[in-house]
């Protein structure tokens, strides 16, 4: 046992500095939080990407596109029948992972931008889905008996077109990259369909795979025993409950080296241009209301949830690292600080020994105030004088003395009205 205590205390501080480690931005981020009580999640999924195409070179495209822009935005809700469509490919993809659960209802928001720069030009896509999912539930518990919830959904995305209409744009297909290309720059769209860049731009981006192929075995698990759920309010929650979290998307030994998803290919036309497609890691948070341990259920992963902590349980960090380790630590440092302090005053004793004092009595001394300097005002200024010494003009400050005034000194040039001698002139004697 304390041989693994000395080992985790020695790497706390690498998984600290490693774990700060976090992407800016993500192919796919999910946020939800659940209520066990309520059988409801209410979730939050975020698909972003960005492609670049590269003409630093000069060529057509430097001519055409520098300085173009272009925006598609909209948002949609679950009475438009692509939104319809979109909410039966994402329960599909539920229960293609084995997952119990279905979203009831759905808003989204998308955006896809064209901007055109003096050396390349990008599209940039984000999509916001906020979905209702219901049937989490696997089966409700009751006092030290858990709840079981369904967590296969957690990944979640949609395959193949899809289309949603709006009342600016019209029918607009938002999973597949080359739509937009094909809304911005149809002439352009056609040669990227027959390069070898086509498949990135059919690669769809409403894609969480990410999420769900890191098992939550090495998600990173919070517990807060003290119920101040601050968060909680804005999702109708009650404070004083204790909240459970499970992240993703940091680096750290368990989850590996977090990096970014860049992907390369050409396309002919004028000449060759190089394209681009990035995207950072995807990542996730799983808020629950209660105390959630994760468990297996056959091949599926679940959680356990339960009103309260077990009795003694100090969870603290991730993998259920302990208390005691922490307070532990924090002892450490104290005795460290008392024997440095022990070892300081042993010293200070051992050269004291040495140490004579010498000249005069600090008791014998009394202070002094000096006369007005030289400038002609009094100043603070006060000097030592030993007691009984009456004469204080042996002992008198060095501005008090008497100094010379230094005056400017100007010497009479006599003038003359000669002129000069000439030049090799000798007086006569």
């Amino acid at each position: 046992m304390l041989r693994k205590t000395i080992t985790v205390i020695a790497f706390l501080s690498f998984f600290i500095a490693v774990g700060g480690i976090s992407p800016v931005f993500a192919s796919s981020q999910l946020e939800v939080t659940i209520d066990p009580n309520s059988d409801t999640a209410y979730a939050k999924m975020v698909y972003q990407r960005s492609i670049s195409i590269d003409y630093s070179d000069g060529g057509k495209l430097a001519e055409t596109m520098n300085g173009k822009s272009e925006k598609i935005s909209f948002t949609a809700i679950a009475s438009n029948p692509g939104i319809e469509s979109l909410i039966a490919k994402l329960n599909s993809y539920f229960a293609s992972q084995g997952s119990q659960a279905s979203i009831s209802d759905l808003s989204l928001e998308y955006k896809s931008t064209l901007t055109g720069r003096s050396t390349s030009m990008s599209v940039d896509y984000t999509i916001i889905l906020r979905p209702t999912i219901e049937n989490i539930v696997i089966k409700h518990g009751s006092g030290n008996d858990p709840t079981l919830l369904d967590a296969d959904w957690r990944g979640f995305g949609a395959l193949g077109p899809v289309v949603i209409n709006t009342p600016t744009y019209g029918d607009v297909e938002i999973n597949l990259p080359i739509s937009s290309f094909e809304k911005f720059t149809p002439s352009l769209a056609l040669s990227l369909k027959a390069s070898d860049a086509a498949e990135l731009l059919y690669t769809r981006l409403m894609d969480g795979d990410e999420i769900k192929a890191q098992p939550i075995g090495n998600w990173h698990f919070l517990f807060d025993p003290t119920g101040i759920g601050v968060d909680a309010k804005q999702y109708g929650f009650e404070t004083g409950s204790v909240i459970s979290s499970f992240t993703m998307g940091e680096s750290s030994l368990r989850e590996g080296l977090i990096r970014e998803q860049i992907h390369e290919a050409t396309f002919v036309s004028d000449k060759t241009y190089k394209v681009t497609s990035f995207e950072s890691s995807g990542n996730a948070s799983i808020d629950i209301l209660g105390f959630a341990n994760r468990d297996t259920l056959g091949t599926s992963e679940i959680f356990g949830v339960t009103p309260n902590a077990p009795e003694g349980y100090a969870t603290t960090s991730t993998g259920e690292f302990p208390a005691f380790i922490l307070y532990g630590m924090a002892g450490m440092a104290a005795l460290g600080g008392v024997a440095i302090m022990i070892i300081s005053q042993r010293k200070l004793k051992k050269e004291g020994k040495n140490l004579k004092q010498t000249g005069i009595d600090p008791s014998q001394l009394t202070g002094v105030q000096t006369s007005a300097s030289s400038g002609g005002y009094q100043t603070i200024r006060g000097e030592a004088q030993v007691t009984g010494l009456e004469d204080y003009n042996e002992h008198r400050s060095y501005y008090d003395e008497e100094k010379p005034q230094v005056e400017e000194k100007s010497e009479d040039k006599p003038s003359s009205k000669r002129g000069a001698l000439p030049k090799g002139f000798k007086a006569e004697k």
